[in-house]
């Protein structure tokens, strides 16, 4: 999910770049000494991974942790308060989960994504400039739709990202109320005509499997992906606040005021991101689903081709493009990756792998407000030192 609008175009940048969920802490009083590079990184060549999850901690984030694999070598490096089998809240990652169940819907022919939405959910994306007969599933997925994202709702924002949500963070929100509070506000333009990230296209989405499958789409996740997979740190919580273990805190200042107080917000009902960002995984997880979806092990190859096919997020970023519930980058190295960002209170995470699915990594930083999970990137693929 995100959590901060300014302008449109901004908001889009921001988003398409992974600078997800900005409110945070004052890092620097909560890290604890970040854990030198290992013996086996410097072998296995991930020195600069290390090296780059250290300036994070450097820079302020309370704690880091990343996994990557290269063929079938393993490394994890970790520093601050993270620990190497930590698990945590994904956030937007949560999208490719869902996409590649749409996807296998399809196969079965029982869903096509050039269905209009008002065929699954008749009269429910309606009013100011929305509608779901013009809409199409797809459009959902790769985020034409036009439908305004509900993150970008002044009061929601108030209430779910800023000081309201010491009050409110175990309030039960129902994807109705999330789609609701979206279509308040007129659309962003019409189906099809340009780019905006909105997690309201996902929760519609999630609805959408829902209504194709008769049971909530976390159960079709588990499943299609969590059990075949055999993913034993990864879950859909639905409404339980509570992490499992091991985790280890994620910190907030639920404003944008750098010197105010810290929160732990660790605890939350995510049924406020619901199908667009509530999963919770851990590295070596989320990088062997990226890696068997890339590999094609979850999808048929005419599945394959249509998640991969992107639509351009902006001319300002032509780096990266965004296909079905997955994103392309070109890194400054010339490298291609494929994945996803991710970012809920406290934590902001990345999974990408490259399309022969043999290297990959995953990370999360537990902060939100600060962080540059995309030097972490560069330092894997490219063997780019952090700065400085």
């Amino acid at each position: 999910m995100s959590a901060v609008r300014t302008t449109r175009a901004t908001r889009t940048v921001r988003t398409a770049v992974a600078a997800v969920l900005a409110a945070g802490l004052t890092a620097t009083a909560l890290a604890t000494p970040a854990l030198a590079a290992t013996e086996e990184s410097r072998q296995r060549g991930h020195e600069a991974t290390q090296r780059a999850l250290q300036a994070q901690v450097d820079a302020g984030v309370p704690g880091a942790v990343a996994q990557a694999r290269d063929g079938r070598r393993n490394w994890t490096g970790t520093a601050g308060e993270r620990g190497g089998d930590d698990r945590y809240r994904v956030g937007s990652l949560t999208k490719t989960f869902v996409s590649t169940v749409l996807l296998q819907l399809q196969a079965e022919r029982r869903i096509d994504l050039d269905d209009p939405v008002e065929k699954w959910l008749p009269g429910v994306v309606r009013g100011n400039g929305h509608d779901g007969r013009r809409i199409t599933v797809r459009q959902l997925l790769n985020h034409t739709s036009g439908v305004y994202d509900v993150t970008s709702d002044p009061a929601f924002q108030e209430k779910v990202f800023g000081p309201g949500f010491l009050e409110h963070r175990y309030d039960t929100w129902t994807p109705r109320q999330l789609v609701a509070v979206a279509l308040a506000h007129p659309a962003d333009f019409e189906p099809g005509t340009s780019w905006s990230y909105s997690n309201t296209n996902y929760v519609l989405a999630g609805m959408i499997i829902e209504k194709v499958t008769g049971r909530p789409y976390g159960k079709a996740v588990e499943n299609r992906i969590i059990k075949p997979l055999k993913l034993r740190a990864t879950s859909v919580p639905g409404t339980r606040p509570s992490m499992p273990r091991p985790s280890s805190p994620a910190w907030s200042k639920l404003s944008a005021d750098p010197d105010a107080p810290v929160h732990d917000v660790s605890r939350l009902n995510p049924s406020m991101a619901g199908s667009a960002g509530e999963i919770i995984s851990d590295s070596n997880d989320l990088q062997t689903f990226y890696r068997a979806l890339l590999k094609g092990r979850l999808l048929p190859k005419a599945e394959m081709r249509e998640l991969t096919t992107t639509v351009q997020v902006s001319p300002e970023i032509p780096q990266i493009r965004y296909g079905l519930g997955i994103m392309w980058q070109k890194l400054s190295c010339g490298k291609e990756i494929w994945g996803h960002a991710g970012g809920i209170h406290g934590s902001s995470t990345e999974g990408r792998v490259t399309r022969d699915g043999e290297h990959s990594l995953a990370l999360n930083l537990n902060a939100d407000w600060t962080g540059d999970g995309g030097a972490v990137l560069e330092a894997e693929f490219c063997g780019t030192p952090p700065r400085g």
